[in-house]
């Protein structure tokens, strides 16, 4: 894990050049970054980041987008760059590439009928192969790589979390996610609730349609005589781990709640706790993964949103 500690006078100033293929993710890791306090631009010319840096500093770490739209853009520019950010006293340089699959980065092009930058009037797959071949020896130079084949961007944020720690000192973000057992638990769970034993709205002919984001299956759900007990425990046991997982130095902390279906009591428990959590003022993101893959039947979630 890269910690990563706002910077004082004395401390060189945390950069990090976000780059790889497009379609691969970098402009949600730009995003991510930004709500985690980076200083983000996306696509400065790289001739005006000299000057960038030798200027009045924000007080913040920073982070740049860099891809092939660049005006500046070449392979031994962004080299020259690189060692260059490296090779300051004032300044810790790191290298964050975002890859996926060749496969992939067609499809996602495919889905949203995105040119690519580099073949604006023929095929994604010929811009794509460009690209990955000019990136060639960026992706060595790489201090973290992530591969976003399989990732959703909400699995993209928690690895950027789990990567860096800005504002002084430790971060812990909080990703909540809600799923069915049926399909079994997400990957990378720190702790996992039962919500099985609450009353269960699929059996009103009136909620079965609607999910735990709705009002009238969130007052189903808390009409449970156990759910007000359950609840508070609950939320004691994470506001009491919280803090406690901060100080050992831990980044991300992923809580799962688990019904039959992964729509109404998981989902309902889900959103309560995270509107807890965010007017406790810690960082909260949330994953449905049961309404994503329903709703990504009709609206595909990962191609819209892996940018």
């Amino acid at each position: 894990m890269t910690t990563t500690d706002a910077p004082t006078a004395q401390s060189p100033i945390p950069v990090v050049i976000v780059t790889g293929p497009s379609g691969a993710g970098r402009s949600t890791a730009v995003r991510a970054l930004e709500d985690l306090g980076f200083e983000v631009i996306d696509n400065l010319p790289l001739s005006l980041l000299p000057r960038l840096l030798d200027g009045p500093q924000a007080g913040r770490p920073l982070a740049l987008g860099v891809d092939v739209r660049n005006r500046d853009f070449g392979p031994r520019v962004l080299k020259d760059i690189i060692e260059d950010l490296r090779s300051r006293d004032d300044v810790n340089g790191q290298v964050l590439y975002l890859d996926a699959s060749q496969d992939v980065l067609v499809r996602r092009y495919s889905e949203t009928r995105r040119r690519h930058p580099l073949s604006p009037d023929g095929t994604p797959l010929n811009g794509i192969e460009e690209e990955i071949a000019k990136l060639k020896g960026i992706r060595d130079l790489a201090d973290i790589l992530i591969e976003t084949t399989d990732l959703s961007p909400h699995d993209l944020k928690a690895d950027i979390e789990r990567q860096f720690a800005v504002n002084g000192g430790p971060f812990l973000g909080v990703t909540l996610h809600s799923f069915s057992y049926k399909r079994g638990l997400p990957r990378g769970l720190d702790i996992v609730m039962d919500c099985r034993f609450l009353r269960n709205p699929h059996w009103d002919p009136a909620l079965r349609a609607k999910d735990g984001r709705d009002a009238d299956v969130e007052a189903y759900v808390a009409e449970d005589k156990r759910f007000d007990d359950f609840f508070a425990k609950m939320q004691d046991l994470v506001a009491m781990l919280l803090p406690a997982y901060k100080e050992e130095g831990k980044s991300h902390l992923s809580i799962g709640f688990g019904c039959t279906g992964g729509q109404h009591r998981s989902v309902a428990v889900t959103e309560k706790l995270a509107t807890a959590l965010e007017m406790g003022g810690w960082p909260v993101s949330i994953r449905h993964r049961e309404l994503e893959r329903r709703e990504g039947a009709a609206q595909t979630l990962t191609s819209r949103q892996i940018a």
